[in-house]
């Protein structure tokens, strides 16, 4: 396995859709629940890259070795009635896990959608996902919402959704009233 320090970390690329279709066919399915779009269909990884390209959504992917490792990707509807709040959505590779990869992604695009201009970030994740919802809670993200029953696995199963954010303001108030 790569050492962290020889993982590129980057603004996905049309010529990446190669890379981000096996990293998306490996993924465990109950990884992907959370996201609104099935990102293993071509059609879905291509509106993705467009969206990227035209500077519609901020995301990142980690590569190592030629082959993405982790993706991403924080998105606002700009044209809704919140489009100060950014919806991050994280994905890292089974075999990433737990080595502070996931932690140097999502830094950097709570970082990125600040200075864009979002007021509130978002996290989704099934509540099995013990090690993501640690994560995001390390990070400032506090639990807001658990949506019973909201996602549907490809076999009909029924999966609530837990829901996590992060208000920027109120945590760095925090920071700065009792440290990190």
């Amino acid at each position: 396995m790569t050492d962290m320090t020889e993982i590129a970390v980057r603004a996905p690329a049309r010529t990446d859709a190669p890379a981000l279709a096996r990293f998306a066919a490996a993924m465990p399915p109950h990884d992907l629940l959370f996201l609104a779009r099935d990102i293993r269909e071509p059609k879905v990884l291509e509106a993705w890259l467009a969206a990227q390209e035209q500077g519609q959504i901020a995301s990142l992917i980690a590569v190592a070795d030629s082959e993405v490792v982790a993706t991403i990707a924080a998105l606002s509807d700009r044209f809704s009635w919140s489009p100060h709040v950014w919806d991050v959505r994280l994905l890292v590779a089974p075999g990433w896990r737990g080595k502070g990869l996931g932690r140097r992604l999502l830094d950097q695009i709570v970082t990125d959608a600040i200075a864009a201009g979002a007021g509130k970030l978002t996290a989704r994740m099934t509540p099995d996902q013990a090690g993501a919802i640690t994560l995001f809670e390390e990070c400032g993200f506090r639990a807001e919402a658990l949506l019973l029953g909201h996602v549907r696995a490809a076999d009909g199963t029924l999966h609530d959704l837990a829901v996590l954010s992060l208000d920027p303001a109120r945590a760095a108030a925090r920071r700065e009233a009792f440290g990190d």
